[in-house]
C-alpha cells in the first residue's frame, strides 16, 4: 500500500494527514489478516510466548483489538470500506459466537472460565457500537442473539477492583443502544461509574484501584470509556460531569509529549504505545481539552509517527511486545502476542470529521516545544519539567507506586525509579537501577518500595519511604529548567551505613532519540544532539562519580549511569546532588547552573543560574508526612489485582 506524500504545509511538525492515519490504519488491518483462523473468529498473532490467559484469550484478544480498529477506520468514513473490513469481522462474529467455550478453531473464550475475555467485551462491545449501523443492523437474528449472549456475562461486578469496572460500562453502553437487558444495562453504569468516582483524587487523576498507581491507565481507560461512553450516549449531564475531568487531565497530560513525539514510558502496559494519543483525541472529539487543534494533531501524528517510524512494526507489519522494536523486560505476564494492538484507541481521532479543525488547522508546537514548564500534579505526588531547547520530558515520581508495591518487596522498574524521561531507561532486572537512592547493605542496594508524598510545590515534589525497618528517607526534587536537585534525609541508618544516589540511564549515541533525518522539522528539533547526563555531589557524597552500566533498556542496549557515594553519619544524615539530562549541544556543567548552600542539618537555598533563589527543609516537609491512598508500612496488598488489560 502506497504512503500518502507528505504535507509540510499543514504538518510542518510531522508531515502527516488524516490520510496518513487512513493508510496506517488499513496497513495495519491488512497485516493481520493472514493470522486470521479459517472461520476469522480469532486472530493468533506470532509471539514469543502466550499470555498468562493462553492461547485461545489470546486469539480473541488479537481479533477484538483489530475489529476496534477496524470500527474506528470504518465509522470515521460514514460505512466506506474499500478493504472490506467490517465483512471479515461479521464472519468472525459469527464464527466466534456459535459454540463459545469449544475448544475449536473458531470459538471465543466464555468469561466464566476466563477473565481475560471481559476486558476483550469492551473492545468488542465499543468496536459493534460505533459500527451498528454498517455491521450490527446487518447480522442474522441467530448470530445477534448469540453475541448478545456471549457479552451479558461483562454486566456482572467487576472480578478485578481496578479499570476492569469500565469494560462492564463499555458493554452494558452498546446493550442499552441495542435495547438488550436495557435496565440491568443501565444499573451496571451506575454501578461502574461509582465505583471509579471512589478513586478520583481531584485535578483530573485517578488512582487505578485501591493504591497509588498513577500511569496512562488514567489517559486510555479511567477517562477513555466514560468520556466516550458519555459522547456516545449524548448523555450532557454525564458529560458534564466527564468532560471537565478530562480536560483537567490533559492539562498535565499533554507535556508528558516529547518533541520526537515520544510518550513518557512510564508505568506498565506500554506495548501499548501509540494510545497514548488517545485522550488527547477524545478531548478534540468532545470539546474537552486545552490543546488547539493543530496542536492535538501534532501530538497525536508525532507518536504514531514516532513508533512507526522506529520499529514498532516487524517484517510482517505487525506490532510486536516492546517499546521501538521488541523489548521483553517491558512486558507484563498478562500480555500476549495481540496485547501491543490495543493502539488502535490511538485511531479515535478518524472519528472526527474530515473537516473538524483538528485536521484542516496547520500543526502547532507542543507545550514541551514552547517554553520550559515545571508543573505539580499534587494528587499523584509528579513533578512534570520539560525543556523548549531540545523538547525533552522529565517525570519526577514522588506517590505513583505499582499495586503490589511493599517496604522491603523488589521494585517495579515501571514506577519505583525517581525519575523517568522521554530518552532514558528504566533499567531493568538485575542491572544497577538508574534514578535510584538506596542504602547499601552487604553490597546490595535498598528498594524503594511505596514512596508516600508529603507535598508538592511549583519547582519541587517530595516524598517518604523505609528502604529498611526503622528507617525513614526523605527525599525532594527542585527543578528550574533543566537543571534538578535531588536530597534526601536518612532517618534512624545505622552509623557508617553506604549509600548510593545514580542518576539517568543513557544509551550511547541512541538512534531513536531525535527524529529521523532529514526532516524539515522547525531547528531546536532537526538538531540531532545526543542526550547527555549528569551527575554532581553537592553534600555528604565522595566527590568523584562512577559510571555504572544499566544494560539495555527500552532505548537500546549499553545504557550507563553515573552514581554518587557516602556513608551515613549520625542518626540523621543529609544527601544532596545536583543533576541534568540534556540534549543541548555543549551544555555546561550541572555544577555551574546551581550554587546550593547547606545552611542547617536539613535546610537548603538554591541560588540558580539565573539568580532565581529557592529553599528547602527537609524537616518542615517530614512533619507534614502522612498516611495517604494506598500507603502502608507493613505488608502489601494481599489481593492480586489480576491483568489490567
Amino acid at each position: 500500500m502506497p504512503t500518502p506524500p507528505e504535507n509540510r504545509e499543514l504538518s510542518p511538525y510531522t508531515g502527516w494527514t488524516r490520510a496518513h492515519w487512513e493508510a496506517a490504519a488499513d496497513r495495519l488491518l491488512l497485516d493481520v489478516r493472514p493470522f486470521a483462523s479459517p472461520g476469522r473468529g480469532l486472530v493468533d498473532l506470532p509471539g514469543p510466548r502466550p499470555s498468562w490467559s493462553g492461547p485461545r484469550s489470546d486469539g480473541l484478544e488479537g481479533w477484538a483489538r483489530t475489529f476496534l480498529l477496524a470500527a474506528l477506520r470504518v465509522a470515521g468514513a460514514h460505512g466506506e470500506d474499500p478493504h472490506g473490513h467490517l465483512d471479515r469481522y461479521a464472519e468472525g462474529i459469527a464464527a466466534g459466537t456459535a459454540q463459545p467455550g469449544r475448544e475449536d478453531r473458531e470459538s471465543w473464550p466464555a468469561m466464566a472460565g476466563t477473565r481475560q475475555a471481559i476486558v476483550e467485551s469492551a473492545s468488542i462491545a465499543l468496536g459493534l457500537r460505533l459500527t451498528r449501523p454498517w455491521l450490527w443492523d446487518r447480522l442474522d437474528d441467530r448470530t445477534r442473539r448469540r453475541t448478545a449472549d456471549w457479552l451479558l456475562p461483562a454486566l456482572g461486578p467487576s472480578p478485578v477492583d481496578n479499570n476492569w469496572w469500565l469494560f462492564g460500562l463499555t458493554v452494558a453502553g452498546f446493550l442499552q443502544d441495542a435495547g438488550i437487558e436495557t435496565d440491568r444495562a443501565a444499573a451496571t453504569i451506575d454501578r461502574s461509574l461509582a465505583r471509579i468516582e471512589d478513586w478520583y483524587l481531584g485535578d483530573g487523576w485517578y488512582s487505578d484501584g485501591d493504591n497509588r498507581a498513577f500511569d496512562h491507565y488514567n489517559a486510555w481507560a479511567l477517562h477513555f470509556y466514560p468520556v466516550l461512553h458519555a459522547h456516545l450516549s449524548g448523555d450532557k449531564d454525564l458529560l458534564d460531569r466527564y468532560g471537565p475531568r478530562l480536560r483537567a487531565h490533559l492539562d498535565t497530560y499533554v507535556h508528558l509529549f516529547d518533541a520526537n513525539g515520544a510518550p513518557l514510558p512510564y508505568g506498565r502496559s506500554l506495548i501499548y504505545r501509540f494510545a497514548a494519543a488517545a485522550a488527547p483525541w477524545l478531548g478534540a472529539l468532545t470539546g474537552h481539552t486545552p490543546l488547539a487543534p493543530g496542536a492535538t494533531r501534532r501530538l497525536a501524528s508525532g507518536a504514531l509517527r514516532y513508533f512507526l517510524d522506529r520499529g514498532a512494526t516487524d517484517e510482517r507489519g505487525l506490532l510486536g511486545l516492546g517499546w521501538h522494536g521488541p523489548y521483553p523486560p517491558l512486558v507484563q505476564e498478562y500480555s500476549g502476542p495481540g496485547s501491543p494492538y490495543w493502539a488502535s484507541k490511538g485511531f479515535l481521532g478518524l472519528l472526527l470529521p474530515a473537516g473538524h479543525p483538528a485536521w484542516t488547522d496547520p500543526e502547532e508546537p507542543l507545550p514541551a516545544e514552547r517554553a520550559d514548564t515545571v508543573l505539580p500534579v499534587a494528587p499523584a505526588g509528579l513533578l512534570v519539567q520539560t525543556t523548549a531547547a531540545d523538547g525533552l520530558v522529565r517525570l519526577h515520581n514522588h506517590g505513583s507506586n505499582h499495586v503490589h508495591s511493599a517496604p522491603g518487596a523488589e521494585d517495579d522498574p515501571g514506577y519505583a525509579r525517581q525519575a523517568y524521561s522521554t530518552r532514558t531507561g528504566p533499567s531493568t532486572g538485575t542491572a544497577v537501577a538508574d534514578n535510584h537512592f538506596a542504602l547499601l547493605v552487604d553490597g546490595r542496594a535498598t528498594t524503594r518500595g511505596p514512596a508516600v508524598p508529603v507535598g508538592t510545590g511549583p519547582d519541587r515534589a517530595a516524598s517518604v519511604h523505609h528502604p529498611l525497618p526503622g528507617v525513614r528517607v526523605l527525599s525532594a526534587t527542585l527543578v528550574h529548567g533543566r537543571a534538578e536537585l535531588r536530597a534526601h534525609l536518612v532517618l534512624g541508618a545505622p552509623e557508617g551505613t553506604p549509600v548510593r544516589q545514580t542518576g539517568w540511564a543513557v544509551t550511547p549515541d541512541d538512534p531513536h532519540a531525535q527524529p529521523p533525518a532529514p526532516t524539515q522539522l522547525p531547528p531546536a528539533q532537526a538538531q540531532r544532539h545526543p542526550v547527555r547526563a549528569q551527575l554532581h555531589p553537592v553534600h555528604g557524597y565522595r566527590p568523584e562519580a562512577a559510571e555504572l552500566p544499566t544494560g539495555e533498556t527500552l532505548q537500546g542496549p549499553g545504557g550507563r549511569a553515573l552514581a554518587l557515594h557516602g556513608t551515613t553519619r549520625g542518626p540523621a544524615s543529609l544527601f544532596v546532588a545536583l543533576a541534568s539530562l540534556t540534549a543541548e549541544p555543549d551544555p555546561a556543567p550541572v555544577s555551574d547552573l546551581a550554587n546550593v548552600r547547606v545552611t542547617g542539618p536539613h535546610t537548603l537555598t538554591v541560588t540558580w543560574w539565573n539568580g532565581a533563589t529557592a529553599r528547602l527543609d527537609l524537616a518542615a516537609v517530614s512533619a507534614t508526612a502522612a498516611p495517604s491512598v494506598g500507603s502502608h508500612e507493613g505488608p502489601g496488598p494481599t489481593s492480586r489485582p489480576g491483568p489490567a488489560s
